[in-house]
């Protein structure tokens, strides 16, 4: 038996096909501990953090993706065309917090949400000098 090379080398007789090559940027420590998930013209996938290649055959394609902690959010979609023997770029980051929509491309994405989490931890810093403050007058 004919087995690929490690470079994602269809085997010889098979149809023709093309690739996706999908970055999901982050990692457990910066995004989710939970990766994003992948859907491929509706076919959810294995992935993982980085770098993600699958063979795929010729034609249009449609890349869905979300986070998922206690509900979906990051949702992002994207669709192309696969040429035989073409690679195409896919970049996906999900969002600092889970109320914004995540970001997908054929370039390196920046990471959204960043303004709702810069808000989220300025309110929090006001209410812990709030409770300090009181703390100070009342005690």
């Amino acid at each position: 038996m004919t087995m690929p090379d490690q470079t994602g080398q269809p085997v010889p007789g098979q149809p023709p096909v093309g690739w996706i090559d999908l970055t999901i940027q982050g990692s457990h420590m910066t995004s989710n501990m939970i990766v994003p998930t992948v859907k491929l013209n509706g076919h959810q996938m294995p992935t993982q953090y980085g770098r993600n290649v699958f063979p795929v055959p010729p034609g249009r394609w449609n890349v869905d993706m979300y986070a998922q902690w206690t509900w979906k959010f990051g949702k992002a979609s994207l669709s192309f065309d696969v040429a035989e023997g073409q690679t195409v770029p896919v970049f996906y980051a999900a969002p600092l917090t889970g109320f914004s929509k995540g970001a997908i491309g054929h370039e390196k994405q920046g990471k959204p949400g960043i303004l709702g989490f810069v808000l989220m931890m300025v309110v929090l810093l006001l209410f812990i000098v709030g409770i300090v403050a009181l703390g100070v007058v009342s005690g």
